[in-house]
């Protein structure tokens, strides 16, 4: 017992921890918040900024403890498969993001594109790049839980796709705008709050 607790804390530091807390309760909040909007969450932006700041494993414990909770107290409902589903989904988010962030700081060329001015072309092909990888996470998200719902339910696949094409469009475009507007200044915000560059 004594070990698995000792390799536990070298797993994440006690900064960390903190963070995956703080985010995961944000996460959290924002959800309940936008309730009524159905498929439109900052949650997504959040996980994936939480890896792309702090690192890939925190972004998945983020995107992991957020469905935990969220999908748990859920008005809509509970399902366990989905449940364990959409944690492993919402996950991807925050460990792409820790890659991202990995490949960024070992390209120089990147690295001195991002230290150029809020008005630089560098600056809005940055944003643009993160839209686009928000809106392919959200595909791959969308599609990856709705065959995992369609086959909990006993939906044929093909039914369940197609039905939830309409939900998916909202998320995908949705999170494509959150991506573009919001991840370069969310990114800079937290890394001048706790000083973290990588």
């Amino acid at each position: 017992m004594g070990d698995h607790l000792i390799i536990k804390s070298k797993m994440l530091s006690t900064r960390e921890l903190g963070f995956v807390g703080v985010m995961t309760g944000l996460c959290v909040a924002s959800n309940y918040l936008m309730l009524s909007l159905v498929n439109v969450k900052f949650m997504d932006l959040f996980v994936f900024v939480s890896g792309y700041t702090m690192g890939p494993l925190v972004g998945a414990f983020v995107g992991s403890f957020t469905w935990l909770i969220y999908g748990t107290v859920n008005p809509y409902g509970f399902s366990l498969p989905i449940l364990f589903t959409t944690m492993a989904g919402e996950s991807l988010y925050g460990i792409v993001g820790g890659v991202l962030s990995r490949l960024d700081h070992s390209d120089t060329d990147w690295q001195n594109s991002q230290k150029s001015s809020f008005s630089s072309s560098g600056f809005w092909l940055s944003n643009v790049r993160f839209a686009f990888l928000g809106f392919l996470l959200t595909f791959v998200y969308d599609l990856f839980t709705n065959v995992v719902s369609g086959l909990t339910v006993g939906f044929p696949i093909i039914v369940a796709i197609i039905s939830g094409i309409p939900f998916a469009l909202v998320h995908e475009i949705s999170n494509f705008f959150f991506f573009f507007f919001g991840a370069s200044i969310l990114i800079n915000a937290i890394r001048s709050l706790t000083g973290k560059r990588r």
